[in-house]
């Protein structure tokens, strides 16, 4: 990304904010030296010494003039937008204003000719080089016109302290003029000079200000924005800065934290050896909860400075061991799928073999004998062994879903149907619905059936005396995120402990004495299959929610 700095600006055009500041301290120093002028003036009135000066009348008349000019000039600097043109009015203004006190307190003979320098310096300082030469150049018109008033025809015309000096030797005044006009010049140029190399250097430091501010907000914004923790602590262990990411991983805000000592917040940090590659350990967040990150330590070398400072980098691993572990269970999904069809072709054929056999004798033998008895356990455990091999094989090789538009109120009613239609079915659950009627699911029709049946059942299972099933559904749509349909299976009954929460859905887990461990691991594969997500809230002895999301298409035509 490109620096953004200013341009330079040409010797002749000046800033316009540099130039109405100049021209405010222009006004000050106009009013100031006046203010001096005329206690000087004063002074050599009451001292009455041999020198040209005017009435003290026309003095004090004079000075309120350049008072007001000076008045509505500073308001006019307020307003004007050109100050280009502004500036060489006042400074013409100046030039005049010198000329007139140098013109009736003496001409060549005046305390005062120093006044011509004023106006070109400030011009050289204001309007640079093209300006200084112009000021220079009418200082020396108006000190020449000045002088040669002294030598015309009508010089009997003119005041008294000029008439006293009519005779002055031509020579002189020439002199006079020369010495004075070579040093208008000299003052020009080196005022000149001095403003634009002053400029050049304002200008560069403007742009080194300028890129120091951009890469100071770069670096901030990188240090903001990385998304592994940045920490850093000075040589007492004291923390000195903590990114936002650092913010997130740990739950501490920046402000908890500066200051404070890192042993103490996360003494863990400290364990690890500079020349391990990663250590991970096991940090606490300020909400108690324990998470694993990855963290290294690097001396901090600061200018100027030899202290111990360090710098932390510590990063979330929790998202990554949920990675490794679902890459432990495709592994292990793998091998499992590698030996289901062999288990289909070596259970599955003697078991129908059994069961058959079973229920052949099972006619000829009378219900009353103990055999009987014997041969409905025998077919039942076949047919529980025949669907759990079907789950297993379900499981260990799922079909690829193929969604269509489900009524899903419809869908509901069917699956909790076939429940009640369970020799198991406890008559003492209840279902209540809570959705819109007309709300449509995007789903695989057979396997949505699949996770509404486990789910219910599972709810049923959790309430041995019976209660509520409450269901329901409805549509989200985030900004600029992909609607989803959620719905939401919550029941009364005995809930599941805490510690097993995040095991529920492992495969072989179960805590029925008779299950196979397998129904909400399809659950989730299936969801998974979708695009969607599961997630379940549970309170010991108060029941289990569990929130079921499915995307819907992106063209969602219905």
């Amino acid at each position: 990304m490109p620096v953004a700095v200013s341009r330079s600006h040409p010797s002749h055009v000046p800033s316009g904010n540099r130039l109405r500041q100049q021209i405010k301290w222009l006004l000050l120093l106009r009013v100031s030296l006046l203010s001096l002028f005329l206690g000087i003036s004063s002074f050599l009135q009451f001292a009455r010494l041999e020198l040209t000066l005017p009435p003290a009348a026309a003095i004090v008349f004079f000075f309120i003039f350049v008072y007001l000019f000076s008045i509505t000039s500073a308001i006019l600097c307020k307003r004007v937008t050109r100050f280009v043109p502004f500036a060489y009015g006042q400074i013409s203004a100046d030039c005049a204003l010198a000329t007139v006190m140098i013109y009736y307190s003496g001409g060549s003979h005046s305390i005062f000719t120093f006044l011509y320098f004023f106006p070109i310096i400030s011009a050289g300082l204001m309007l640079f080089r093209r300006g200084g030469l112009t000021f220079a150049c009418v200082n020396i018109i108006s000190y020449g016109l000045l002088l040669s008033s002294e030598h015309v025809t009508l010089a009997a015309q003119l005041p008294e302290p000029i008439r006293a000096n009519i005779g002055t030797a031509p020579a002189i005044l020439m002199q006079s003029f020369l010495i004075y006009g070579l040093s208008f010049v000299v003052v020009a140029m080196l005022s000149a000079l001095l403003s634009e190399r002053l400029a050049r250097t304002e200008t560069a430091l403007d742009q080194t200000s300028r890129h120091l501010d951009y890469v100071s907000q770069l670096y901030k914004q990188i240090f903001d924005d990385i998304t592994s923790g940045i920490i850093t602590v000075n040589a007492d262990g004291a923390l000195t800065s903590f990114n936002r990411a650092a913010e997130d991983i740990t739950g501490y805000s920046a402000d908890e934290v500066i200051s404070r000592n890192i042993a103490e917040l996360f003494p863990g940090l400290q364990s690890s050896a500079p020349n391990m590659e990663r250590p991970t350990i096991e940090l606490t967040k300020k909400d108690g909860h324990s998470i694993p990150i990855g963290y290294s330590w690097a001396r901090l070398n600061l200018p100027n400075r030899t202290e111990d400072c360090r710098v932390y980098t510590i990063q979330d691993l929790s998202r990554i061991r949920q990675m490794e572990e679902q890459i432990r269970q495709n592994e292990k999904m793998a091998a499992i799928g590698k030996i289901a069809a062999g288990i289909a072709h070596e259970f599955r054929n003697p078991l129908a073999a059994i069961s058959g056999a079973a229920q052949v004798l099972e006619q000829d033998i009378p219900s009353s004998s103990i055999n009987h008895s014997l041969l409905a356990i025998i077919i039942r455990e076949c047919t529980r062994l025949e669907d759990n091999i079907t789950d297993f094989l379900q499981f260990s090789r799922p079909a690829t879903p193929e969604p269509t538009w489900i009524p899903l109120a419809a869908m509901i009613d069917e699956c909790w149907s076939l429940l009640r239609q369970s020799a198991k079915f406890n008559e003492k659950c209840q279902l209540v619905m809570d959705l819109p009627a007309n709300l449509d699911c995007w789903a695989d029709q057979h396997q949505l059936k699949q996770i509404l049946i486990n789910l219910l059942h599972n709810a049923c299972l959790a309430m041995e005396h019976g209660g509520l099933i409450s269901i329901k559904a409805w549509e989200e749509s985030p900004e600029q995120e992909q609607a989803t349909t959620l719905i939401e299976i919550a029941d009364s009954g005995c809930g599941i402990p805490e510690a097993m929460v995040n095991d529920i859905f492992a495969p072989f887990f179960t805590t029925k004495e008779n299950g196979t461990g397998l129904g909400l691991a399809i659950v989730q594969q299936i969801i998974d299959s979708h695009h969607g997500t599961i997630k379940v809230q549970s309170t010991s002895n108060k029941g289990s929610t569990f929130t079921v999301t499915l995307p819907l298409p992106q063209d969602d035509l219905r």
